[in-house]
């Protein structure tokens, strides 16, 4: 079956382009030229992933972003002229789970587009196969099952991302084993990774507020100057 992308930019060139690019590569596409639209669309239809420009009429894509995040953890591509540090940190804080640049080279575009579907599926049983055993991790209240991509605590689910599953996931399956940001992120992006990247503290920031909202104390701890762990 093929992947389904909804592509929202009000910049109708662009979307075209992208969905041409896409298109070629055996995705399905739909295109929503406001924050509006895509909520809309998002609404009457499942999509595999998301490409959100910020800037937009009526609706910016940081407030599509957020509303997606409510009830929702389908990969999200932000893709923004907005080109400072904060201005990626601040998508990323919103939920988005990868950050692009404009302008923007249209093959790592596409790259990135089957990293993060990839990644999302990876954890998704849908996408995996239905008769693969559940493999399931308790970490005192917090219960984590790789096989319904879902994390509790005391039964209630916590609203995570892919990304931030697969983060939790990770170092909860090596308690006690300390990982640098850089192993981190090739083995849950699947990616090479660049010394001034800042995606993976921004990703373990948001986790630990969500676990220790509802947990009450800290799971993941930072070991300085080395990388993060979960205690044993």
């Amino acid at each position: 079956m093929n992947r389904r992308v909804l592509i929202v930019d009000d910049e109708r060139e662009i979307a075209e382009l992208i969905e041409i690019y896409l298109r070629n590569e055996g995705y399905e596409t739909e295109i929503a030229f406001d924050g509006e639209q895509a909520l809309e669309a998002y609404g009457k239809a499942a999509f595999d992933l998301v490409i959100l420009d910020i800037m937009m009429p009526k609706m910016d894509g940081l407030e599509v972003c957020r509303r997606l995040r409510r009830d929702h953890a389908v990969p999200i591509l932000m893709v923004s002229a907005k080109a400072e540090d904060m201005d990626k940190i601040m998508g990323l804080m919103t939920g988005a789970d990868d950050y692009m640049i404009k302008p923007f080279n249209p093959l790592e575009l596409i790259a990135r587009v089957r990293s993060l579907i990839r990644r999302s599926y990876q954890y998704n049983p849908v996408a995996t196969a239905q008769s693969q055993e559940r493999e399931g991790l308790v970490l005192g209240a917090l219960t984590i099952d790789k096989a319904s991509y879902t994390a509790a605590v005391e039964g209630k689910a916590l609203n995570l991302t892919s990304t931030e599953f697969g983060i939790l996931y990770l170092l909860a399956s090596n308690p006690g084993r300390v990982f640098s940001a850089e192993e981190i992120f090739q083995q849950v992006w699947k990616e090479k990774y660049f010394e001034s990247n800042n995606t993976v503290m921004v990703h373990i920031s948001k986790l630990r507020d969500k676990l220790e909202q509802e947990l009450g104390d800290k799971l993941i701890v930072t070991v300085w100057g080395v990388g993060y762990k979960i205690e044993g």
